[in-house]
């Protein structure tokens, strides 16, 4: 490995607010707790949680670096960091972790991964929080069964992306809603066996549901959308089914009367990714499953766009339009 150096480039956030905020200058390189790993990012991933921070919908101290997971090679190793994890510098890892928009992330051994061989760096990093998020969700939130219908909202984002090819390798049958025309084609590529257009005029999501359904309803609605979708999703969810209500990018959802859940016997969850991977082992476990299936079923992980890690402004602006598909990454 290269010496250290000691400033790197970053992107940094002194306040809360639009993409103004968002500065790239220069800062000191982490100095590595004990039982830490100081990673050299090769790829930096953009997750929508990006913009809760930025905006200041999750609060957090301030200044702060943004960025929740990436991948690249270790350049140090703490002098507590577990010798069973088996780290050495120049090891390929992905990780989850804070401050990744930025050349080097220092980040706590217990949540980084060796990426294996058959996986590159780029589809390590793409995969970490949106496939982990995904697999998460049908294993947890919602055990799906072979068979199952199941919405997902915004089929052609991120994680709707990954649920829908999750979803197919698991038998069941994906109704996928879309913002446009343009993205039917891909959703269908990836899983989706019914694709809605999600718009005023062209598509109505609840009467497909019915249609597919008999009148049923799904087991589960994985939906990412948050305030604007999540009233229908209690329309579309079947008797004894589930309302995954697992992002904001139409803002919160607004209190509601938990009364309304008694007319199916339906249940509604609020989930997180971290509380699913908190310990080591189902970190492993799920990491370990996830670029298993990567591999066996040759997943298709698609990336909208690589950004240089200045034009992090033009990424977030991207992805906050809800007009793209796949991953966004950055690239220090």
């Amino acid at each position: 490995m290269a010496p250290i150096p000691k400033l790197m480039e970053a992107v940094q956030i002194e306040k809360t607010g639009g993409i103004e905020v968002l500065q790239y200058k220069d800062v000191p390189v982490p100095t590595p707790k004990s039982d830490e790993v100081l990673i050299k990012n090769e790829f930096i991933g953009v997750n929508y949680i990006d913009t809760y921070f930025r905006t200041g919908l999750y609060p957090s101290p301030k200044p702060m670096i943004l960025g929740r997971e990436g991948s690249g090679t270790i350049a140090s190793v703490g002098s507590e960091v577990s010798k069973s994890l088996g780290f050495a510098e120049g090891d390929k890892v992905a990780y989850m972790g804070t401050s990744a928009y930025a050349d080097f992330t220092a980040c706590p051994a217990e949540k980084v991964l060796k990426v294996p061989d058959r996986v590159s760096s780029s589809d390590a990093c793409s995969a970490l929080i949106q496939g982990l998020t995904a697999l998460t969700l049908v294993e947890e939130t919602h055990k799906v069964q072979s068979g199952d219908w199941v919405l997902v909202l915004a089929a052609t984002g991120g994680v709707g992306g990954w649920l829908c090819q999750i979803l197919r390798a698991k038998g069941a049958k994906t109704i996928g809603t879309v913002g446009s025309e343009e993205k039917v084609a891909t959703a269908k590529e990836q899983g989706a066996d019914v694709v809605v257009i999600d718009r005023p005029g062209q598509g109505d999501v609840l009467q497909t549901v019915k249609e597919c359904t008999d009148g049923q309803g799904v087991a589960a609605v994985f939906d990412g959308v948050g305030k604007d979708t999540f009233e229908r999703s209690l329309e579309c969810v079947a008797r004894k089914g589930t309302v995954a209500s697992f992002g904001n990018a139409s803002g919160a959802v607004e209190p509601f009367l938990i009364s309304k859940l008694s007319a199916k016997n339906a249940k509604v969850a609020r989930p997180t990714l971290y509380n699913y991977v908190a310990t080591r082992q189902e970190f492993e476990h799920y990491s370990d499953e996830l670029f298993k299936i990567m591999i066996e079923k040759s997943f298709s992980v698609r990336i909208h766009e690589t950004y240089p890690l200045k034009d992090v402004a033009r990424a977030h602006t991207d992805i906050e339009s809800r007009k793209t598909m796949g991953k966004l990454l950055l690239k220090p």
